[in-house]
């Protein structure tokens, strides 16, 4: 069996407390790995943490600590530094332990038990049905699916889920859009609004209903634009022009509802289903799956809508003015109140996401996560707010926030207008550099900054792209292998008895790096970081290829070979599941 060489290290220290301070065993005891390789291969604090109470000079504490520390076959030394801290420097045998961990261990070698099982609710992408996937999306989806991974991997139980906005204004305008594309087609001219869903998959779904239906959902083109306001300029830029066309094509939406009668919700299911199985398939291709695709329609369907408003009025925190609800969300930290009923009687989007986020909570579900857009990040309070004024903890969602990603090539920046219709889709960016380009460029930075994806590099097969240089990695770990006489089975065996022939510095610092991985998987997941896998993957790989290129793996004496070949074995492995957790792939060759 392997030896969890951090678990060995607490319990001298928690021998030794007990000798120096018999009242403090049970105090916690953190182990971290230095920067600088010259502190030593792991240092702990537990002097300066207890010294304040046990009236002792840190650094006399520290050492009191270290000569009690009971003999250990796996520690070279443990020194005193600084203030205070207790640094220790393993044995070069103590290192390569870690190898027989992997071997053990495989596909599962990193994984944890951090979130005992507990419920988590990932909710992510859930963007618009109005139109295909763009690149901006692309890295909510990568985000969300490489998080997923990684809390599962974790230990939490995950449900995955998209919010469906099938009951809001946005829809009624690519319904709109799509029927004035079919009146077009049938000869009835329409002035298209600038503000309507412009894209050539509006004039295809068009298509299909003629295709279908013929003339049917024909209607005179008077009646159709009867007291519309009429659009402005179309060069003009001003508030009163924007506004102004918002108006007319809210009419248009009006008077599409009145005269197609039963039909507009044919219509607009009609869209609806044909951009959202578009959406589920190329989140599928693109390696990003849903448990559960949940409709805002349904919300109101059920009646939530309406009953979590009443709980929040019967709670005394809405006020009616001008005929609407309000919200008192300045109460909790938001820059204004906010309506939740108009004075129509309809309910905002607001309102409805205060009901889902109920239903949520209703679920019980342990912790509950949303990934937005950062443009979203002043929406934070006002829905915590509601949740708290529901009688509901809070502090149970968490909010990751996303940046968009905006895609260069050649140097130049792509459109994303979604309603224009000029933009690069999710899907042409895969087709162009592939998924797993996609995927780790999405995640190779902090979710909440900026992330300009260079189209160029990630083709490049080069160095200078990551992912090529981890893959590489794992390729020539392959190739090795392969040009091996010997069994690969007989590894695992090689990395417990000739582990002791690694001794050279590249193999120790290796072996390290390896050792970190269940400790960078613990950090990223509470700190909703896939990025430091990434981080730590292109460490890992340059950690090998330096060794690769210092060192003959395959050399004359075959038990250093065996030994060798395990450190390179287990390296792969480690890439293996880390690749994993970002839905990059591992090719065997390049």
């Amino acid at each position: 069996m392997s030896v969890d060489i951090k678990n060995h290290l607490t319990d001298l220290l928690r021998a030794a407390l007990g000798s120096v301070a018999p009242q403090e065993t049970d105090s916690p005891i953190v182990l971290e790995r230095p920067r600088e390789a010259a502190h030593g291969d792991f240092a702990c604090n537990l002097a300066l943490q207890l010294a304040r109470r046990l009236q002792r000079n840190p650094r006399q504490l520290a050492q009191s600590l270290v000569a009690g520390l009971p003999a250990s076959p796996w520690v070279e030394k443990a020194e005193i530094a600084g203030a205070g801290f207790i640094n220790f420097s393993l044995k070069p045998a103590a290192k390569m332990l870690v190898l027989r961990a992997v071997f053990e261990a495989g596909g599962d070698f990193g994984r944890s038990t951090l979130g005992a099982g507990r419920s988590l609710q990932l909710e992510f992408v859930s963007a618009n049905p109005t139109g295909p996937l763009h690149v901006g999306h692309g890295r909510g989806a990568a985000y969300g699916a490489s998080l997923a991974a990684l809390l599962s991997f974790a230990g939490w139980k995950l449900t995955r889920e998209f919010y469906v906005n099938d009951a809001g204004r946005q829809m009624d305008i690519l319904a709109v859009s799509t029927w004035l594309r079919y009146l077009e087609e049938h000869g009835t001219q329409i002035p298209f609004p600038p503000n309507a869903y412009q894209g050539a998959y509006v004039r295809a779904m068009a298509a299909q209903m003629s295709n279908v239906h013929g003339g049917r959902l024909l209607r005179p083109a008077a009646e159709i634009l009867a007291d519309t306001p009429g659009l402005p300029d179309p060069d003009r830029e001003d508030p009163a022009a924007k506004e102004r066309r918002e108006e007319h094509l809210d009419a248009l939406i009006g008077n599409a509802k009145k005269l197609l009668g039963n039909d507009w919700m044919y219509v607009h299911d009609h869209v609806l289903t044909e951009q959202l199985a578009d959406c589920r398939d190329d989140l599928k291709e693109f390696g990003v799956e849903f448990d559960i695709w949940f409709s805002e329609k349904s919300l109101f369907d059920t009646g939530l809508v309406a009953r979590a408003v009443a709980r929040l009025e019967a709670a005394g925190h809405l006020y009616e003015q001008d005929g609407a609800k309000w919200f008192r969300s300045t109460a909790f930290g938001d820059e204004k109140d906010r309506v939740v009923q108009r004075e129509n009687g309809l309910y905002t989007y607001f309102a409805s996401d205060i009901a889902y986020h109920l239903n949520k909570f209703e679920r019980g579900f342990d912790t509950v996560i949303n990934i937005w857009g950062a443009d979203h990040h002043g929406y934070i309070p006002r829905v915590k707010g509601a949740l708290q004024s529901l009688g509901e903890d809070a502090g149970r969602l968490r909010i990751a926030l996303v940046q968009f990603a905006v895609l260069y090539r050649g140097g130049q920046k792509m459109p994303m207008s979604t309603r224009a219709g000029e933009f690069v889709t999710l899907r042409q960016l895969r087709e162009e550099v592939g998924n797993d380009a996609c995927r780790f460029f999405y995640v190779q930075r902090k979710s909440d900054q900026h992330l300009d994806f260079d189209l160029d590099l990630a083709k490049r097969q080069s160095n200078e792209n990551p992912v090529f240089y981890i893959q590489y990695a794992h390729a020539r770990i392959c190739s090795m292998l392969n040009g091996w006489t010997g069994d690969e089975e007989n590894l695992a065996a090689a990395a417990g008895e000739h582990a002791a022939l690694l001794v050279h510095p590249r193999e120790l610092a290796l072996a390290a790096r390896i050792a970190e991985f269940p400790e960078i998987v613990e950090a990223a997941a509470n700190e909703l970081a896939p990025h430091f896998i990434a981080f730590y993957l292109k460490d890992l790989a340059a950690d090998f290829h330096g060794y690769y290129v210092a060192e003959r793996i395959l050399v004359e004496d075959p038990d250093l070979s065996a030994a060798r070949l395990a450190l390179v074995a287990a390296t792969r492995q480690v890439i293996r599941n880390g690749m994993a957790l970002l839905g990059v792939s591992c090719p065997a060759s390049m």
